[in-house]
Order: C-alpha cells, then structure tokens, then sequence
C-alpha cells in the first residue's frame, strides 16, 4: 500500500516537473519569437548605393513573403520574389543624375550595369542580414532580461532570436524566384504604368536574361526621375501586336476616359469589346458609343445582353468600328471571330426559364465546327479545308466561350464583372474581362464601388499567340488609385486540339429553343447563365 502510494505521488511530481518545464521552454520560445520580430521590424534597415540610385532597404513581418519596390511620387512595384513571413521593401531615396546620364550615354557602362546592379544589391541584402540578426538578438536578450530578470534565461532568448532569423532568411533564400521581376504588379498613377513595368521585349524575356531586367528596371525608374512630370514611355516593340481588352462599360462615361488612356499610354494597336457597351439598348443610348471613332484604332466590337441591334447597328456606324456576328475580320495582323450575344435581356425582373446555359454552350459549339487554329493542316486533302484559322474569339458570355475549347488558342469574354484567366484542358485560354465601366449604376449599390478593369494583351506578330498580358484595375467612382499586374503566358506555342474527338456540329442547338435571330431581334428571353445576375457587381456577394 505505501509503495503504491509512493509511486503515484512520483509520477505526480515528475509529470508536475515535465509541465513546467514545458511551460518554461514555451515562454522562452515565445518571448524569442516577440523580440526577434520587434528587432527586425526596427533595426533591419540599411541604404545602400544601387547603381546610379540610392536604395533603403528594410525587412518587416509579413504574413506573405514579397519584395515591394517604392517608386516615389509614382506608385509601387510588388513581387512574389520569395515564401516565408518576410517582405522586403527597396526605397529609392535618391537618383544621381550624373550617374544615370552616364548609363544612358555610355555603352561600355550599360553593359556593365547588370553586373554592377547583381554586385550592389548582394551587398546591401548581405548587410540587411548581418543587421537584422544583431537587432534580433539584441531585442531578443532585453525581451528575455525584462520577461524573466535572469541573465541565463535572456542568453536563452537571444539565442532563440538569433535562430527564428537563420531559418527565416534560410527559407526565403531557398524559396527566391528570379522570374517574378518579370511578373510585377504596379499601383500608383497611370501614366507611370508602361514605363515602370516594361515594354513589351521585356516581357517575353526568358529568365536567363533576369539580370539586364532587373538592370532595366532601374534603369527606367532614373529616366523617370529625371524627366519629372515628363513621363518617357517606351516605344511599342515592332515584333508585338497590343490589343486593349474592355467590356461592359453600361454607359458609364469614365470608362472611355480610362479606355482612351490606357491606349494613349500603352500604344495600342486594336481595342476588343467583348458587349455590353450599352445598359437598355434604347436609342437614347446611341449618343454613348459615338467616343469610338474618336478612339483612332481599330474597335472589334460583339454585342452583349444588354445591347440591342439597335445599339450594334449605332456602332456599325462608328469610325474605327468592326462588329462582329457570326463573322471573323483580320485586324492588324490577327484573325479575330467574333459571336454576338443571341439575347436580348436589359430587364432582369422576368425569371429564368429552361436550362439557358446549355443553349449557350451549344452557341459556342456550333461556331467552333467553323474555326481551326493556324497550325492544324489546310491542304486540298483536308475535310474541311475552309475552316477559319481564328487567333481570338470575341464572345460576351463566357459560356458561349468554353464551347469553343480546342478550336482557337484564345477566348475572350465579359458579362460577369469579375476579372479571371483559365486556361482549359484543350490548351484553350479563356479571358473573363471585369467591368470596364465599374458595372455602371450598379458599381454604387455597394459598400466599395466596383473597380473598371482592362486588360492589355501582347501578342508575338508571327506566331499570333498570346504572349503576356497586363491586368489594369482603377479605383471606383470617388476613388483615385490604379494597380498594374504583370502575367507571362507560360506556354505561348502549346498545342491546340478539342477535348473530345468529335466535332461540334454546325446546326447543335437546343431542341423548342428560341433562334439566335429571335433573340437578338428583341424577344424578351430570360437572362441566364453560370453567373447570376445578381453577382455581376465584381464581388461574387449577392446584394
């Protein structure tokens, strides 16, 4: 009996000790973590000379790691450049003229640049570390000498300090991904966006060629010091087509103004409409399209459920104007097929009836039984000899899109006011373009109105495909902010074939469907699709 007791009142004790020390450790460990994240977030910085530019570099906790270069008075510049908890943010305190002139006069010095710029930058993050482990450690021992009054336990915290830093810069230095300094995403002013992100070489550039982008870069960013409220934009690359993606303006008169500033800004060759210029399609309305042939570059338009033929005959009219309905034209060098909505649906108090999507689907389809893309052979021995070799297909809802997959490299659609990018098992990319007119009226019926958004697509002049595109949103109306993301087409060159091995057929509808021609004459046919209308706002949140 005594032994009995003996043994419990031992385990007792010794599971009573094994707690504490537990508890101990953990208090050390946090008390380390707490410290060392105080010490980076106020000691980790240092300046140091970047080529022609001096540079404050800083280390803060972040939940995402990222690097973020500020470019003042112009905006920001972010890249996913590596994981961890961990953003690193470059300043540009100051640009020396003397020097940038010398950069950009001199050859020789160009060329050294890349070198020069690789050389600096090693340096000062070697010195942003060394830096950023002694204030960690420092403010880990003051955080242990404050929590615990013993100099052991401090020694202990400095120590745990010292060690969150060495697997923090562990992990974001075996995590570092060159090639995001050609993907950045810009936010600031709009005229600062071609020059700071690139031209269009740049794009396309491979990662092998990382160094002279990252030696571009600054090499922009001191022209537009130096050039002040001159802004230099780059000229557009001879071996790039640019096309300006926009949909959905619903009226709304602030979407021409950015339309006609990102076209002035980026130089670009063509403007894609993918509907929805209109809100009723009342003759009224007619007025609002006629800024398109003040545009002076090509306007492919197809119509959306809001536009009626009335508004596609208004634009039809329009200089610079193409619609497209059923039919494919060759625009500066690219053949763009184009499929006006076949609805006609501005009122949305009538229910939906019958499974509209799959009509939709079938649209899509039968159009593709009249597309191939350029690379499937077009001799006289084929079946079908007279298929039109389509680089984009225009359609409003992107339904009538994925019946398309497998017949053209790329899909451009609207109607959703929500921006996405998929690219489909059949190697078919699909562009969902936002609200280019913020949704119109109904960008105000929320707590944040709803962003404009286009896109800016670049496309290799002899291979017509997709090479990189930029994602342009603006702030709302009341609302003054512009951010630009940057994305590269992983694959430009990648095969093209249906997912099915049978064909669409040309005449697939749905059996008692209304025609398309009776729809787009005006039937009032429900509105209809994956997406209810009552999400189109850019939110994904019902009203």
């Amino acid at each position: 009996m005594e032994n009995s007791r003996l043994r419990a009142f031992a385990r007792k004790t010794v599971g009573s000790r094994l707690a504490h020390a537990s508890a101990r450790v953990l208090v050390v460990v946090l008390a380390a973590v707490i410290g060392g994240w105080l010490g980076m977030a106020f000691g980790a910085k240092v300046d140091t000379a970047v080529g022609p530019a001096d540079i404050g570099m800083s280390l803060t906790p972040s939940w995402s790691g990222e690097t973020v270069i500020d470019v003042r008075p112009l905006g920001t510049l972010s890249f996913d450049s590596h994981n961890g908890p961990l953003r690193l943010d470059l300043t540009i305190e100051a640009v020396h003229p003397d020097v940038a002139e010398e950069i950009l006069k001199n050859p020789r010095w160009a060329d050294r640049l890349p070198t020069t710029i690789e050389a600096d930058v090693i340096s000062g993050l070697r010195s942003l570390a060394v830096r950023a482990a002694l204030f960690a450690v420092a403010a880990g021992f003051l955080t242990g000498l404050v929590a615990f009054r013993r100099l052991s336990r401090a020694a202990w915290t400095a120590a745990g300090s010292l060690a969150m830093v060495v697997v923090l810069g562990g992990v974001s230095a075996l995590t570092f991904n060159p090639r995001s300094i050609s993907e950045p995403r810009y936010t600031g002013l709009l005229t600062g966006v071609p020059s700071l992100v690139g031209s269009a070489q740049s794009i396309v550039t491979k990662f092998s060629e990382y160094r002279g982008q990252l030696a571009k870069l600054v090499t922009n960013v001191s022209q537009l010091y130096e050039a002040g409220s001159n802004l230099p934009i780059f000229d557009p690359d001879p071996g790039t087509i640019r096309v300006l993606h926009v949909s959905d303006l619903h009226i709304n008169p602030l979407g021409w103004n950015v339309i006609k500033s990102l076209k002035d800004q980026f130089k670009v060759d063509l403007i894609i409409d993918t509907g929805d210029i209109s809100d009723h399609g009342t003759k009224a309305e007619n007025e609002f399209v006629k800024e398109i042939g003040s545009l002076g570059v090509p306007y492919v338009y197809v119509r959306g459920n809001h536009d009626s033929m009335t508004t596609q005959r208004a634009v039809e009219k329009q200089k610079n104007a193409i619609v497209l309905d059923g039919t494919a034209a060759t625009v500066k060098g690219l053949s763009i097929y184009g499929i006006g909505d076949p609805r006609f649906t501005p009122d949305k108090s009538v229910q939906a009836a019958g499974d509209e999507s799959k009509s939709l689907l079938d649209l899509g389809r039968a159009n593709a039984a009249k597309l191939a893309p350029r690379e499937w052979p077009r001799s006289a021995s084929t079946s079908a000899p007279d298929k039109i070799a389509a680089d984009i297909v225009a359609v409003h809802d992107p339904t009538v899109g994925r019946g398309l997959s497998g017949y053209v490299p790329l899909v451009l659609a609207g109607h959703v006011h929500a921006r996405s990018t998929e690219l489909l098992p059949s190697g078919t990319r699909l562009m969902i373009q936002g609200s280019t007119g913020g949704a119109g009226l109904r960008g105000l019926e929320h707590d944040e109105p709803t962003p404009l958004t286009a896109s800016v697509l670049y496309f290799g002049k002899k291979s017509h495909r997709l090479e990189a595109w930029d994602d342009i949103t603006v702030g709302g109306l009341g609302e003054q902010w512009i951010q630009c993301e940057r994305h590269i087409e992983p694959d430009p060159g990648r095969t093209i074939s249906p997912e099915s091995p049978q064909a669409p057929s040309p005449t697939a509808t749905r059996s008692g469907s209304t025609s398309p021609t009776a729809l787009a004459s005006g039937a009032n046919v429900p509105y209809a699709s994956e997406v209810s209308d009552g999400r189109r706002h850019g939110t994904g949140r019902k009203p």
